[in-house]
């Protein structure tokens, strides 16, 4: 009796206690970490009952009847990752919660393949990532020309370089997992020294967006960056491999990525590429084989509020030079050109003989970021590159394995900025940059060196806004400015002094007379600002129309000023010009898009005219100890580019799309009324494709390429022939016909066990075997261009 009497009391004294203390509020607000605005629909529940509500649209909540003690909020909200709060509830409490919003600004969730485009007021672009995968085992510029606007100067099919409304070289930025790359970019045979297979995303950028990176950008920014690496504990990779039909070889990359839920990453990537001589539709192109290999590793930590990324990569490549190229005496020269017939026809081999280029380039990048609340996002950026280079000619004797160029490049970069977002229409970037670089040429290769020994300093400061007005219009715009100064050792030969007119010009420069050559130290300093403004009004849901002006200026690279000799793997002559000053480039671009359910289009017009373009171009031809070669020589002249993009797009029933691009570019010398050399001709290109997802996404796409005649071409040049005893035309500026191609792609998946799964791809390209010559490729005087190609492609998910 006496237990069941104190089992009362206790039930009466634990009721009497639940009455008064279970009557706590909780009231709160949910705020954004990134710019202080509240969030609404954010949903608040307390862990482990169903207790539960909604944040208002000033971001505030509340719970009633609550009792005293520990307790766990979670609070979730679209776009967000969910957040769990503790609290030690002992009284009424009012609590301000910050929620990490707008994670779609962390790059590590960007989607890939997504455009970037959306506040720009310059027309962007980007490839896909089915694109991209496609061409894992070709080159850059191969994957670019998938775009409007974008075509290749090419020396062959293995050096590929991107040319941007006309633009190429220094001029064309290519930014690698956010670097700079520093790999001698200003030869026309110096392909970006890149392996596809690290980067799964690639955007051209332009406008305030590309003054980030350098104002020296006039043609625009090419972004690479990795696959995006999810926050969840997971182990798994991607192998593809790759075999060609010409050229007899193949290619391997691999993949292998260990991930956390903390944001921790570790990734390793390696590949490796093997092709013999390839041919076109009648003969073998001899010594055009190409070896390369490539791995990178990746460590790196990310959260919203702060991360850091260790990087490393290595790129190694050995390249043959067509052996045709290379020509013995002036005659044979003449003869090659205007016949256009290969003088050296062997037979098939793996083997890259000289001529041929070997290159190895090293990247080591280390970054770090850290948000601030109710500011934004600092980050900051060392990296560091080596880029060396060997060039080995047609040698006998002793020297017949030695390098005729040895060049070894290494460059330091320090850059920091700082992006302000936090007011809800207008954001801000400001950033500094500090790089050195040095130049050394090997002395003991037993040929004059082509570039010289020198060292570069690079100091810019940019800030750029984007600011949005109304619902409809945005206006961004941006401001750099960079100064850069060379400083090079170099001797010249006393005829050539003489004959340019260095000895009135800069006589103060020479620090030793050796007689017949004269040693120089060239200092020279460059100021240059780049400025861009713009504006984006979306007319409707699906219209929208951009327009931006930019100018830029870009200070001469070391090979227009000082290259002075023969340049063995353009198998050609280069001579600089000290006298060249900065490019100064104003832009004008419009672009109206519509971008809607079953049919979209861009159709972009542009005007860029620069005052003291920096241009090389053919002069004559010298006949040296090593054979004849063209003399191409450094100049400047007031340049004008107008063009046009029309990309277009439809989508006819769920399975069948067509997509077409339109590129045209009208190049001018404006001061001798004359067309620019090496402009692209335009082109047309149109693509059916069918897709089904119910047949294992099976994919079919037959794209029709037609080139037009390039007729807008500066004169030929007359040569002194010895076997002749006369002056003849050297038709080294005539254009080749107009030529029609047939690509053929399709792929298939398949789903394995486990979440693994496997792509079958097919593609045919030059379908027809068509036999022709592009106008940008260098080889063009000499040869045909690729016959038909047939690739197979087994990509492995796991």
């Amino acid at each position: 009796m006496k237990y069941g009497y104190l089992l009362f009391l206790l039930c009466l004294v634990f009721n009497h206690t639940q009455a008064q203390s279970c009557n706590l509020i909780l009231q709160g607000t949910i705020i954004d970490y990134h710019d202080n605005t509240p969030l609404n629909e954010a949903i608040i529940t307390i862990s482990g009952t169903t207790q539960q509500t909604i944040s208002a649209i000033d971001g505030t909540f509340y719970f009633t009847a609550l009792c005293p003690g520990i307790l766990e909020l979670e609070i979730a909200h679209h776009a967000c990752k969910s957040l769990f709060v503790p609290l030690d509830l002992q009284e009424n409490t009012f609590k301000e919660i910050r929620l990490e919003h707008h994670l779609e600004a962390l790059e590590e969730v960007e989607v890939t393949g997504r455009s970037n485009n959306k506040s720009s007021s310059a027309h962007e672009a980007f490839l896909t990532a089915s694109t991209i995968s496609k061409n894992m085992g070709g080159t850059l510029g191969d994957a670019l020309k998938e775009l409007a606007g974008i075509t290749t100067l090419s020396t062959g099919a293995a050096i590929v370089k991107p040319v941007i409304h006309g633009l190429s070289g220094s001029r064309v930025l290519i930014l690698n997992n956010n670097v700079r790359m520093q790999d001698m970019e200003w030869g026309e045979e110096h392909a970006p020294n890149i392996d596809m297979n690290t980067n799964k995303n690639i955007q051209i950028i332009k406008g305030a967006a590309a003054l980030e990176f350098g104002g020296d950008a006039i043609a625009g920014v090419i972004k690479l960056l990795p696959e995006p690496v999810a926050r969840q504990d997971s182990l798994y990779g991607q192998t593809q491999t790759q075999l060609f039909s010409n050229g007899k070889g193949g290619a391997l990359s691999t993949t292998l990525i260990k991930s956390y839920e903390s944001g921790l990453f570790i990734k390793g990537q390696g590949s490796f590429k093997r092709l013999g001589d390839l041919n076109t539709p009648d003969y073998l192109l001899t010594n055009t084989g190409v070896l390369e290999r490539g791995i990178s590793f990746t460590v790196s930590k990310r959260d919203f509020r702060q991360g850091w990324e260790a990087y490393y990569a290595l790129f190694d490549a050995e390249i043959g030079i067509l052996r045709a190229s290379h020509i013995g005496n002036v005659d044979d020269f003449i003869t090659a050109v205007n016949i256009k017939q290969p003088n050296t026809q062997n037979d098939f081999s793996y083997a890259i003989n000289n001529p041929k280029q070997e290159v190895q380039h090293q990247l080591v990048k280390a970054s770090f970021y850290q948000r601030f609340e109710g500011l934004g996002k600092w980050t900051t950026q060392y990296d560091f590159q080596k880029n060396h280079r060997f060039e080995y000619d047609i040698r006998l004797g002793a020297d017949a394995d030695k390098a005729a160029l040895d060049l070894q490049l290494t460059t330091h970069s320090l850059a920091t900025d700082l992006k302000i977002d936090a007011w809800q229409n207008a954001k801000f970037k400001v950033g500094l940059l500090g790089r050195h670089q040095a130049n050394i040429a090997n002395p003991l290769t037993g040929v004059r060196r082509l570039i010289p020994d020198y060292m570069s300093q690079n100091y810019g400061a940019f800030i750029t806004v984007d600011h949005r007005l109304t619902d409809n219009l945005l206006i961004d715009g941006g401001l750099r400015y960079d100064f850069t100064q060379i400083d090079a050792k170099k001797f010249y030969r006393t005829s050539r002094w003489e004959e340019r007119g260095y000895d009135a010009t800069f006589s103060t420069i020479v620090t030793q007379d050796l007689g017949t050559q004269l040693l120089t130290n060239p200092v020279f300093q460059y100021h240059a600002i780049a400025a861009t403004a713009g504006i984006i009004y979306k007319l409707d849901d699906d219209l929208t129309l951009r327009g931006n002006f930019s100018f830029s200026q870009r200070a001469p690279n070391p090979s227009e000023l000082f290259s002075d000799g023969l340049h063995h793997s353009a198998a050609r002559i280069e001579l600089g010009d000290l006298n060249i000053k900065s490019e100064s480039a104003s832009n004008i671009s419009v672009a109206i898009e519509k971008d809607s359910e079953l049919w979209g289009f861009v159709l972009s017009p542009y005007i860029n005219t620069i005052n003291d373009f920096i241009l090389l171009d053919p002069t004559g031809v010298e006949f040296t100890i090593r054979g004849a070669f063209p003399v191409w020589s450094y100049r400047q002249t007031n340049a004008q580019l107008v063009g046009l993009d029309f990309t277009a797009y439809g989508k006819w029933s769920s399975h069948v799309r067509t997509d077409h691009t339109f590129s045209l570019v009208y190049g001018t010398d404006k001061s001798l009324r004359a067309p620019l050399i090496n402009i692209p001709p335009p082109s047309f290109t149109n693509t059916i494709s069918y897709t089904n997802q119910r047949w294992n996404n099976l994919t079919l796409g037959l794209t029709s390429e037609y080139v037009f005649r390039q007729n807008n071409t500066p004169p030929n040049i007359a040569v002194f022939s010895p076997e002749q005893q006369a002056t003849v035309v050297l038709e080294i500026n005539t254009p080749p016909e107009a030529y029609h191609l047939l690509r053929l792609h399709t792929e298939i998946d398949f789903e394995l066990k486990n979440n693994k799964k496997i792509t079958l791809g097919l593609q045919a390209t030059n379908l027809g075997d068509t036999k022709y010559r592009a106008y940008l490729n260098r080889l063009r005087y000499f040869v045909d261009d690729l016959g038909r190609n047939i690739s197979t492609r087994i990509l492995f998910n796991y």
